[in-house]
């Protein structure tokens, strides 16, 4: 199946769902207002899961809706650099922007907890934290205050630990190493001696073939193929301890939010919540066979070693602390985690087989 036949499946899906949505819920009326959005996307529509979901989501608004949302899709960096989306959606330059949000930590310390967290939640359990725990009104008190409307519109599984050139065996093989990271598990990577950069996806690849990085984390195999990074990194690590799960979010400018009304509000919500739906099926489904020709084509899939991952979740434990205590949106945000983990695991434990069996 052609990427365009795929992305042809996810349009069906996601129109008919929302379509069937709004007919049930009786939201499907005419309205005078228009949404007439640009919209600029971090990750390119060749990347599978990562993204080729959410131009079928904006097709999918728009036919759902018989035009009356349009939401126009850019790939990376065509309208602003792809790392400052969401300075651009908040000063109005773009309505929209679709993107992982631990690209603000810099400016943001708390947004890397809505994107991902080291050794932190899995998919369904970000899931439930997020809609029915509270997460979702955590990410809009804060980004509100930055005049930005966060809608959560994709949702993969756990990312590779990253693509090397050499083999690692312990920490002293971090030591020195040049990589590029991004979020709390770069500051984990950081205060392990490894030098750290972040780059966008499509610059990463000259990086690694030039050599001024020696390895790389970025995303799932079948992404992390499709640009190529096996041709210069030949040991691909796992598990992704870093990113668990990767969550991306629909940032929208909160002036242009608040002016629109409450029934495409609801269009918008319904479309990203089927996305998350649709975005992590795809994510699961396609990895195995990735990684099958991946290895075919000469690439080595490792486990880090087990006190390799030990000594990096202690240090992850010891960076979130760190932020919580400089930050107290941060801290707010990453306790309410904590104590929603807290109850989840024995749901977990008693609901769940054994990993091992």
């Amino acid at each position: 199946m052609t990427l365009k036949s795929k992305s042809n499946k996810i349009n069906t899906f996601l129109t008919l769902t929302l379509t069937s949505t709004l007919l049930c819920a009786g939201l499907y009326t005419n309205a005078e207002d228009k949404v007439r959005w640009k919209m600029q996307a971090a990750f390119g529509s060749n990347l599978p899961a990562l993204g080729d979901t959410i131009p079928g989501v904006m097709d999918s608004l728009k036919e759902a809706t018989d035009g009356r949302v349009i939401i126009k899709h850019y790939e990376p960096s065509k309208l602003v650099p792809t790392l400052n989306i969401t300075d651009a959606v908040k000063s109005g330059k773009i309505e929209a922007g679709y993107t992982w949000l631990g690209y603000d930590q810099g400016k943001l310390p708390s947004s890397v907890l809505f994107a991902s967290v080291p050794f932190g939640m899995e998919p369904w359990e970000y899931i439930g934290w997020w809609y029915e725990a509270g997460g979702k009104q955590l990410a809009e008190d804060i980004y509100h205050k930055i005049n930005i409307h966060p809608v959560l519109c994709g949702m993969t599984g756990p990312e590779t630990a990253g693509w090397f050139k050499k083999e690692i065996n312990g920490l002293e093989d971090v030591k020195g190493l040049k990589m590029r990271f991004a979020g709390i598990g770069g500051q984990v990577m950081q205060d392990l001696g490894a030098s750290v950069t972040v780059l966008p996806g499509g610059e990463i690849f000259q990086a690694l073939e030039k050599g001024a990085i020696d390895a790389t984390e970025f995303s799932l195999p079948a992404v992390d193929q499709k640009l190529g990074f096996n041709k210069v990194a030949k040991y691909n690590y796992f598990p992704g301890w870093h990113q668990p799960h990767a969550a991306f979010h629909l940032v929208v400018n909160k002036e242009e939010w608040d002016k629109t009304s409450s029934m495409d509000k609801a269009v918008i919500n319904l479309a990203c919540e089927a996305s998350v739906t649709r975005d992590l099926a795809r994510s699961e489904g396609i990895q195995g066979a990735a990684m099958a020709e991946l290895e075919s084509q000469g690439a080595i899939s490792k486990r880090l070693p087990e006190p390799l991952l030990r000594e990096l979740q202690k240090v992850s434990i010891k960076v979130l602390e760190a932020e919580a205590s400089k930050d107290n949106d941060f801290k707010s945000v990453y306790e309410h985690q904590l104590s929603f983990s807290k109850d989840y695991k024995r749901w977990k434990e008693f609901g769940y087989l054994p990993r091992d069996f």
